[in-house]
């Protein structure tokens, strides 16, 4: 009962969005609205789509060549797209797939477990920050757009949610500073063992708090080498965050272009809102934000007059396109083991 009760919940709320997601969207006013697609229309976001995977990994290749400048840049498309695959069906806010990217730089390229993990907690913080960026625009967006008209959130919201966005940009200056809040966060972990811990140490020195006090210490060497890198490659970082900007730049005009293609009557403001409402959508602990996604979208577009079979429509264009890399990435990950 305690394995099966919270997938059993999972899987009711999953149901319960689902049904409210398509209860009121025909399908044949779906299929009207993707028809509306030309073949044309279609080949550029799959192009759209196929440059913004590149920047993201873009952002990665200059984050490990100021280290390491003879890494090769196509390898790390496809361990970025097996990141992507099992990151995606994975449940919660996307991700999972970084212990792929560091286990590919460790067996392929010679890095050590720390320097591969601190490439990724630098690349997953500069990641964090372009969203949380994204986000806080997003929220002024949502606030001003008239999403909201019927629900007015309480004031209390807006001082943890300010901090929650700048946690990523803190946490970055803190490292250039020589501060490392994680290694000091889990500091006591390693200099306090109960008895009966050290015990069990000593019997079993391969047992499982053995290996998560391991598993600290990688963390935190890997926290002190994110900090280097931030004072000592500054230039690289500047770069890997504009990579990072473009990255979302690519993502509104890619969501502004299928507005466009299906004919959506949507201002700049109440799309970056509808945008805003997907990216929360993948925070949710549901595998690749299924139910969460559609119901997001219907959300958005019922809320500014617009049939539901539009917001439908959109969540299918964004699963095929998510589905795609998803499928290539599981595909990479089954052939580079």
């Amino acid at each position: 009962m305690k394995k099966w009760l919270p997938r059993g919940l999972v899987v009711l709320l999953l149901a319960a969005l689902l049904y409210w997601a398509l209860r009121n969207a025909p399908l044949a006013e779906i299929i009207a609205t993707l028809r509306q697609l030309t073949l044309a229309q279609i080949a550029w976001l799959l192009l759209l789509n196929g440059l913004i995977f590149l920047l993201i990994t873009t952002r990665w290749w200059i984050i490990l060549r100021a280290g390491s400048p003879r890494v090769p840049f196509p390898p790390l498309v496809a361990y970025r797209l097996a990141a992507f695959g099992l990151s995606y069906f994975t449940p919660g806010p996307q991700v999972g797939g970084e212990p792929l990217q560091i286990l590919y730089l460790q067996k392929n390229h010679g890095f050590t477990y720390a320097r591969a993990t601190s490439a990724v907690i630098m690349d997953k913080l500069l990641e964090f920050l372009a969203n949380f960026l994204f986000l806080a625009l997003g929220f002024f967006a949502v606030a001003r757009s008239g999403m909201l008209a019927r629900f007015s959130p309480p004031a209390w919201l807006v001082l943890p949610l300010a901090l929650l966005l700048l946690w990523p940009l803190a946490h970055i200056l803190l490292m250039y500073f020589g501060k490392h809040p994680l290694s000091a966060l889990l500091a006591p972990l390693l200099r306090r063992r109960t008895p009966a811990a050290r015990q069990a140490v000593a019997n079993n020195p391969r047992n499982l708090w053995m290996n998560f006090l391991n598993f600290i210490r990688l963390v935190a060497i890997s926290e002190h080498l994110a900090g280097l890198f931030c004072r000592r490659h500054l230039g690289h970082l500047f770069a890997a965050l504009a990579a990072s900007l473009l990255v979302w730049v690519g993502m509104v005009y890619e969501y502004l272009y299928m507005l466009t293609c299906l004919r959506a009557d949507l201002d700049l403001r109440q799309a970056l809102a509808s945008l805003t409402v997907v990216r929360l959508s993948f925070l949710m602990p549901m595998p690749a934000g299924l139910g969460t996604l559609e119901a997001s979208q219907v959300l958005a577009v019922t809320a500014f007059g617009l049939p539901a079979a539009l917001g439908i429509s959109l969540s299918l264009l964004m699963r095929a396109r998510d589905l795609l890399l998803g499928g290539l990435g599981l595909l990479v990950t089954a052939f580079n083991r």
